[in-house]
């Protein structure tokens, strides 16, 4: 008598060859477990037993309150005296976007004017975005630059969506990193829904200080990255 394959096991070499497939791409999230119950047309327990040897096998990672993602290999991502966006993403053989969050101007914050060197009273420029790695989210990123020197900023940014571009339109040629700390953080609720990870899972932020060729602050960044889908990595000077 022929042995029957047991359902949960059948569901997990569909899931798997899914994945294989392209069917769920790495860093895309998995149907819900109501919406595979439908699917296999089983129980939600039974979906839970066809999930845990994919997660055993490094196919998916479950997230707390999030759901179940395809896994993918981190993005590495160099931290130096130049750090481009495009170019770093390229270099790594992945495909780069971003997607503008906000962008305004208001009175600039004590630490902000600190580092750019701005008087009292100044204004900056705010620059709100989601950086994708291959479509997926990898990081949430806050620019501020000072509104006097680039009047025309917002606009050369809602363009180009790259502060390089934008930047160069205002004249800037070449900007280099001054100085730059990294801390670990728990995502926020916010940060987690945007970077489709759990909340408080651990993420990278990184507090940055860019300058013109004469040594001129122009852009404070801070940037969280989701710490499952990046690597820092510190490159030459």
């Amino acid at each position: 008598m022929t042995k029957r394959t047991p359902i949960w096991s059948a569901i997990a070499s569909t899931l798997r060859s899914d994945i294989a497939d392209g069917l769920y791409p790495p860093g895309s999230k998995l149907p819900t477990e109501a919406e595979l119950s439908q699917r296999f047309g089983v129980n939600r327990h039974t979906i839970r037993h066809a999930l845990k040897p994919l997660a055993e096998e490094g196919l998916v990672l479950p997230r707390r309150g999030s759901g179940v993602f395809v896994t993918t290999t981190p993005t590495d991502y160099p931290i130096g005296r130049r750090v481009r966006f495009h170019q770093n993403l390229k270099a790594a053989g992945r495909t780069p976007a971003k997607e503008v969050l906000l962008l305004g101007t208001r009175a600039a914050r004590a630490d902000e004017s600190s580092a750019l060197g701005l008087g009292t009273n100044a204004q900056v420029h705010v620059y709100d975005g989601l950086s994708l790695s291959d479509r997926q989210p990898i990081a949430l990123f806050r620019s501020i630059f000072p509104a006097d020197r680039f009047p025309s900023l917002l606009v050369d940014l809602e363009e180009t969506k790259s502060v390089t571009q934008a930047l160069l339109r205002a004249g800037i040629s070449d900007y280099t990193r001054a100085s730059t700390r990294v801390n670990a953080k728990l995502a926020t609720a916010t940060q987690a829904l945007h970077l489709h990870i759990a909340e408080h899972a651990p993420i990278l932020r990184t507090i940055g200080v860019n300058v013109d060729e004469d040594g001129i602050p122009i852009e404070l960044g801070r940037t969280w990255f989701a710490g499952d889908k990046v690597t820092l990595t510190l490159s030459d000077p």
